[in-house]
C-alpha cells in the first residue's frame, strides 16, 4: 500500500487537488466509476472530481447519472478537516447578479431566509456546490415533490405551500437576506470582489457548542465535562444525582440548584420526582452559615394578593397564627421555597387531609369536626376573608418572606432580630460547637 505525503496531496508540485480551470487539462479530468442506480437498480456512471475552489479550500465533487431512467444526483464533500471554529455567512442579496454567486453548502450547514421565516435544517440535504439561485430552486423542488398527494389528502395545506413556493420564486429578483451557518466551518459563499472586501457579505466565526461537537462526531455526547471551580457556572447549572424515592424506594433522580434570593441570601433548592409512583418532593437548604441572631417575621394579611408572596421556610423555622391559636414547630414541615398560599396549603394537608387520626377506628366526631373547622379557616385566610397575622420564627435566621415594596420597608411586615436562648442554641447544636481554639 502506497502512502501519499501531505505535501504531495496539497502541495504546489504534484497536487492531487487542481484549481478549477477552463483549460482542457488531462490531469484535471473527473474520474469515472460505473455504479448502481438506486432508482432503477441498473448501472449508471459516477464522476468524481478533486478540485480546489479559489480563496476557499479543497473539495470532492461527485455526480451520478443513469442513462436508463435519466435519474441524476450531485454531491459535494469537504476534503479538508473540520475547522477549529464554526462559520456563519450573512449575504444581502440585492440584485439578480447576486443570484449567480457560487455557494458551497456542507451537509452540516443550516440555511435561513429570515424575511420568509424559512430554514433548511442541517443534515436534511447532502452537501452541494451550486449558486444562490440553485439553492432556491432545490428548495422549491423539495416542496413541490409531494404536492399532488397533498392536493388529494390535505388541500388547505397544499394551497399554503403553493403560496410559499411563489414567495420563494419571487426571491430571484433579489431583496432578501441569506444566512448559512455551518459549525464545521466548511461552507463557503463566493466573494466576487476578492481579495477586496464585499460590503454585502459578512463572515463571522464562532466557538462550537458541545451539542454541535457531538453532531459533528468530534466529541461523544455523553463525554463528561471537566469539573469547573467557577461559582458563576454552578449558579447557572442544575446538578442531578441518583437517589431513592422516599415513598416506594424506587430509583429516582434529585435535581439541585443554587439560587440567589433578592435582598436575602443564597439557598440550595432540591427537588425529587419519582417516575414509578409519581411522588414529588422539594426541599430547601440554606447556602450560608447560621446567623448570629434569630429572625422573627410578622406579616399582617390585608389582601388576597399577599398569598403570592415568595416565602423561604428553613427546617428550623416555626410558624404561628395567633388568631387561630395555632403553632407549628420547626421540625413539622421541612425546608420549603414556595408562596404564602403554598405554605398554608401544606399546613392544611398536614393537619387535616393527611392526619391519620381523622379516619379509621381512631377518629372521633369531635376531633374530626374541629379539624374540619380549622381547615375551613385556612381556606378563608387564603381567600382573604380573615384578618390574621402570620409569624415566621427562625432562631437560625435563615427564613425569608418577600417584601413587595423592596427596597422600601413593607408597612404590613415587621422583621425582628433577637438573641437566641440557651434552649434554642441547644436545639441547633451550637452550645457544643467550638469554632475557635479547638486545638486546645
Amino acid at each position: 500500500m502506497s502512502v501519499i505525503a501531505e505535501e504531495n496531496v496539497r502541495g504546489t508540485g504534484g497536487s492531487v487537488f487542481k484549481e478549477i480551470s477552463a483549460d482542457n487539462d488531462e490531469d484535471n479530468q473527473p474520474t469515472e466509476i460505473e455504479s448502481l442506480c438506486m432508482n432503477c437498480y441498473q448501472n449508471g456512471m459516477t464522476r468524481i472530481l478533486l478540485t480546489k475552489i479559489p480563496f476557499f479550500k479543497e473539495v470532492i465533487i461527485s455526480s451520478f447519472t443513469c442513462p436508463n431512467c435519466s435519474w441524476s444526483n450531485t454531491e459535494i464533500q469537504s476534503a479538508g478537516r473540520i475547522q477549529d471554529q464554526g462559520i456563519a455567512y450573512t449575504l444581502k442579496v440585492k440584485s439578480k447578479q447576486d443570484m449567480n454567486r457560487e455557494v458551497v453548502k456542507a451537509d452540516s450547514a443550516t440555511t435561513r431566509i429570515p424575511e420568509l421565516d424559512f430554514e433548511i435544517p442541517p443534515y436534511t440535504q447532502k452537501g452541494s456546490l451550486s449558486t444562490i439561485e440553485g439553492l432556491i430552486d432545490r428548495a422549491v423542488e423539495g416542496l413541490e415533490q409531494d404536492q399532488q398527494l397533498r392536493n388529494a389528502t390535505a388541500p388547505e395545506v397544499a394551497v399554503k405551500i403553493d403560496e410559499f413556493i411563489d414567495k420563494l420564486k419571487n426571491l430571484k429578483e433579489g431583496g432578501f437576506t441569506l444566512v448559512i451557518d455551518d459549525p464545521s466551518g466548511n461552507s463557503f459563499v463566493e466573494n466576487p470582489f476578492a481579495p477586496q472586501k464585499d460590503e454585502a457579505l459578512s463572515v463571522s466565526h464562532y466557538k462550537r457548542t458541545p451539542q454541535q461537537d457531538a453532531q459533528l462526531g468530534i466529541k461523544a455526547e455523553d463525554e463528561e465535562e471537566k469539573p469547573s471551580n467557577d461559582i458563576d457556572c454552578m449558579r447557572n447549572e442544575v446538578l442531578t444525582f441518583n437517589t431513592n424515592c422516599p415513598e416506594c424506594n424506587a430509583p429516582a433522580s434529585t435535581n439541585m440548584k443554587l439560587v440567589q434570593i433578592p435582598h436575602f441570601k443564597e439557598v440550595i433548592i432540591m427537588a425529587t420526582n419519582c417516575d414509578d409512583c409519581g411522588h414529588r418532593t422539594n426541599e430547601v437548604k440554606s447556602g450560608g452559615a447560621t446567623e448570629e441572631l434569630g429572625t422573627k417575621i410578622t406579616l399582617h394579611l390585608t389582601d388576597v394578593s399577599d398569598m403570592s408572596r415568595d416565602l423561604l421556610k428553613s427546617e428550623t423555622c416555626s410558624i404561628l397564627i395567633p388568631e387561630l391559636e395555632f403553632e407549628l414547630g420547626m421540625a413539622a414541615v421541612g425546608g420549603k421555597f414556595t408562596t404564602l398560599e403554598g405554605l398554608l396549603k401544606d399546613i392544611k394537608d398536614l393537619i387535616v387531609s393527611k392526619n391519620p387520626f381523622t379516619c379509621g377506628d381512631s377518629s372521633t366526631s369531635d376531633r374530626t369536626e374541629k379539624l374540619k373547622l380549622f381547615g375551613d379557616k385556612i381556606d378563608k385566610i387564603m381567600a382573604g376573608e380573615m384578618d390574621v397575622h402570620i409569624v415566621l420564627d427562625d432562631p437560625a435566621g435563615n427564613s425569608y418572606l418577600q417584601n413587595v415594596y423592596a427596597p422600601d420597608p413593607d408597612p404590613e411586615m415587621t422583621t425582628e432580630k433577637y438573641t437566641r436562648t440557651f434552649e434554642q442554641n441547644e436545639d441547633l447544636g451550637l452550645n457544643d460547637m467550638k469554632t475557635e481554639g479547638y486545638q486546645e
